[in-house]
């Protein structure tokens, strides 16, 4: 065998090596791509991120009366979900309680009933249980619910499921954990759900092998999600464009803070999650 055949060879090994982690990639990253329930009525919202609030007013995040004055301005509503130590799903963001109630101490520490001694911001709000706030939107607009899942616990899966299965109005699923994403493939196929995700090496928080894999989709495989929901700042991270580009997916945009970022999220998604302003206008349909 001369010289020339032996390059050719090996070229050709490193070609097909190429091929098969490019196919392994794309596989990785896939969405759902059969059986999608139909996830057009979510697309084109606003959806008021933590309900319609201000943290230095008497509505701050994830307060009932953030969420009441979403529902009358017409916004679909963001909120996140979490278990008390007792079992009850609360709506609350962070998994500790300082920054919002000024205390130490996590969610999942306490009861239901000692949450209720906390205040929200120093206002007269407290944090709501999930089945209060359902009723109070009461299917009016649509919602969008992150379940926060810390590590391997899922808890909160069926703890939530159980509420929004007697929910009459529209509402889909989210969790940057994607063990929450793929409780909902295993249990509840017909539910839209989505995965979150971040450009965390770029926002210089999060590091390490896992995050790399989370920023970049590459868990996609396991929970299957019918939308990414991404930082609208990273609308060219190419798991991402290739999710909306070549599976067709659904995009949601977080979260976007000024008009000028929602005029230009239009560009790359399809869904639109804000806070910290009032849009003057609805996104192009």
């Amino acid at each position: 065998m001369n010289e020339n055949m032996e390059l050719l060879i090996i070229a050709l090994i490193c070609l097909g090596c190429v091929l098969i982690l490019v196919f392994l990639y794309l596989m990785m990253i896939m969405p759902r791509m059969t059986g999608r329930p139909d996830a057009a009525p979510f697309r084109n919202w606003l959806y008021a991120h933590r309900g319609l609030h201000d943290n230095a007013s008497d509505a701050p995040e994830n307060s009932m009366r953030a969420f009441r004055k979403a529902v009358e301005a017409g916004f679909g509503i963001e909120m996140d979900v979490q278990m008390t130590k007792d079992g009850v799903p609360v709506v609350f963001h962070d998994y500790t309680l300082k920054r919002v109630c000024g205390v130490e101490g996590k969610v999942c520490q306490r009861t239901y009933e000692e949450l209720q001694q906390l205040s929200l911001c120093e206002s007269d709000q407290k944090i709501p249980r999930f089945k209060d706030v359902l009723q109070l939107v009461d299917g009016r607009v649509p919602l969008i619910v992150e379940l926060k899942i810390e590590a391997t616990d899922t808890s909160v899966c069926p703890a939530a499921d159980k509420l929004l299965s007697e929910y009459k109005g529209m509402y889909c699923i989210e969790s940057f954990n994607p063990l929450g994403v793929l409780w909902y493939r295993r249990n509840r196929r017909h539910v839209v759900r989505g995965q979150l995700a971040d450009a965390f090496h770029k926002e210089g928080e999060y590091w390490g092998p896992l995050y790399f894999l989370l920023q970049n989709l590459l868990f996609n495989w396991l929970g299957k999600p019918d939308f990414i929901a991404y930082n609208h700042k990273y609308p060219r991270m190419l798991s991402r464009s290739l999710c909306r580009g070549l599976y067709h997916s659904t995009a949601a945009a977080w979260t976007i803070k000024s008009q000028e970022e929602l005029d230009e999220a239009e560009k790359h998604f399809d869904i639109y999650i804000f806070d910290s302003f009032l849009p003057k206008k609805q996104p192009t349909v």
